[in-house]
């Protein structure tokens, strides 16, 4: 494998960069010969996170995409990858029941689906291939310590983010021989506008800057799985350990979120 210790990142692509961990990621990224390609679906932040980095003296690129559209994301990153090659891709974009803008049940399952699944799908499938032939780069999925265990607070959510956990897993065995890292991101509560939706107590919540720091070491060091807060990640790995016989009654005491 050609991959390093800790990695130097010049040429670097984030989706969901307008807000919450994505943005954190972009401005902690954010330095004098670094390339940053920004996508996200609020210009108006999109363009304030551009800002803040340009400050820091990167070069930045943004597109205000919707992720679930996977020629528009196809076009997009091929393009900023024949002008620049991405030594790293972030595919952060991600909504839960209440951030997804949809009315129903349904139509708030079905944009989880599109964005959570469709859009990691839609971001890695340009790229991968790409790095694997010159046998270089790195892929940073977000996932969730909601993934661990299925959430009557949020199936479709839960659901959704154990599908990027399982597929950055098998993809980092895939690409692993081509000098190609993988890295699968588990963060807990991080303040963001998914989190500012929850009604309820969120335990060992951190500030997205925090956890845009835990990030950047893990993926420098090309970690398989990126999981914090260590309390949390415990707890929950505990809980999925155990049967359902067991840990229902639980589970159906916490909070409501869809």
């Amino acid at each position: 494998m050609h991959i390093h210790m800790a990695r130097q990142f010049n040429s670097i692509l984030i989706t969901g960069a307008s807000s919450g961990i994505g943005a954190a990621l972009a401005e902690a990224y954010a330095a004098p010969g670094v390339r940053l390609f920004l996508s996200g679906r609020n210009a108006a932040r999109l363009a304030e996170v551009a800002a803040s980095c340009i400050e820091k003296g990167a070069d930045v690129e943004t597109a205000e995409i919707d992720v679930a559209e996977a020629q528009q994301m196809h076009d997009w990153i091929t393009e900023a990858d024949d002008r620049s090659l991405l030594d790293l891709v972030i595919a952060n974009a991600g909504v839960s029941g209440d951030t997804s803008g949809a009315e129903s049940t349904k139509e708030r399952e079905q944009r989880i689906r599109a964005i959570n699944i469709d859009g990691v799908y839609n971001t890695v499938a340009p790229i991968a291939p790409r790095m694997r032939e010159r046998q270089s780069g790195q892929i940073a999925l977000m996932s969730s310590l909601a993934a661990f265990r299925g959430l009557p607070s949020a199936p479709a959510y839960a659901a959704s983010k154990a599908w990027v956990r399982l597929y950055g897993e098998g993809l980092r065995g895939v690409l692993s021989g081509d000098g190609v890292g993988v890295s699968v991101i588990c963060p807990g509560f991080v303040h963001s506008r998914i989190t500012a939706a929850n009604r309820f107590d969120m335990p060992l919540i951190m500030d997205s800057g925090r956890a845009a720091r835990i990030i950047l070491r893990g993926i420098a060091r090309n970690r398989a799985r990126i999981a914090f807060p260590l309390r949390f990640y415990a707890l929950v790995l505990l809980v999925s350990a155990l049967p359902p016989s067991l840990t229902d009654r639980f589970f159906a005491t916490l909070p409501r979120k869809e």
